[in-house]
């Protein structure tokens, strides 16, 4: 399973990229509002593409099919590799038929059920994400949801992509990777959190001990040698 980084922090987004753990990224109007609401949004996304590369999803503000395949040609004339972020409503599937008619990759966005992503992937999406920690907010079980719809995918040999999106914590990540989703696009707490067990840091500090412990021993030999 892929890991996207799901923000627009250019620090964050450094920082993991560094790692070598995502291969791509996603944003959305709240997340780039968060870092500035002032934010030049064309500069940010560029800035966001030369460092990471690969999947970089930018979403468009309308509601209506013209108006979002305006803003989508739009983007991709000063972004060409952009995947169109579509929201799940009945003209944004019209944008999203006429998008992929023209073989523009689509992420299909808020897609709370698996009656949705299916619409969505025959729309032609590319991409259709999943809102599992909303859905858990609103008393559901988004690990369900996740579940179901990688079943239907399997069952039907549909071609969207599956994102795990709005990941609350590491249980969601591993129900992603455990349903077979192909990516789960992750804030940078939980992708942070991700890294971290408290064996692996009293592990480390043993290690680290035990060869201080061994260096010390080593130069009480050489120095009753001299």
């Amino acid at each position: 399973m892929q890991l996207y980084i799901d923000t627009a922090n250019i620090d964050h987004i450094r920082e993991v990229n560094e790692m070598g753990i995502i291969s791509g990224v996603t944003t959305n109007p709240s997340l780039l509002a968060k870092e500035d609401p002032n934010v030049d949004v064309k500069k940010r996304i560029l800035e966001i593409h030369e460092l990471v590369g690969g999947h970089l999803s930018v979403e468009v503000n309308s509601v209506k099919k013209d108006d979002m395949l305006a803003e989508a040609e739009g983007i991709l004339s000063w972004f060409p590799k952009a995947t169109i972020k579509i929201p799940m409503i009945g003209e944004g599937l019209k944008a999203v038929k006429e998008l992929s008619r023209r073989d523009i990759p689509t992420n299909v966005t808020l897609i709370f059920s698996p009656t949705q992503a299916i619409a969505a992937n025959n729309a032609g999406a590319t991409y259709v994400s999943i809102f599992m920690g909303r859905l858990d907010d609103m008393g559901h079980d988004g690990n369900q949801v996740i579940d179901e719809v990688a079943e239907i995918w399997d069952v039907n040999g549909f071609e969207s992509q599956i994102i795990a999106a709005s990941i609350r914590h590491q249980g969601h990540l591993i129900a992603s990777a455990t349903a077979g989703a192909d990516i789960a696009t992750v804030p940078y707490n939980v992708l942070m959190q991700s890294l971290k067990h408290p064996l692996t840091d009293s592990g480390l500090e043993k290690f680290l001990a035990d060869y201080k412990f061994m260096q010390a021993e080593k130069a009480k030999v050489q120095a009753s040698d001299q």
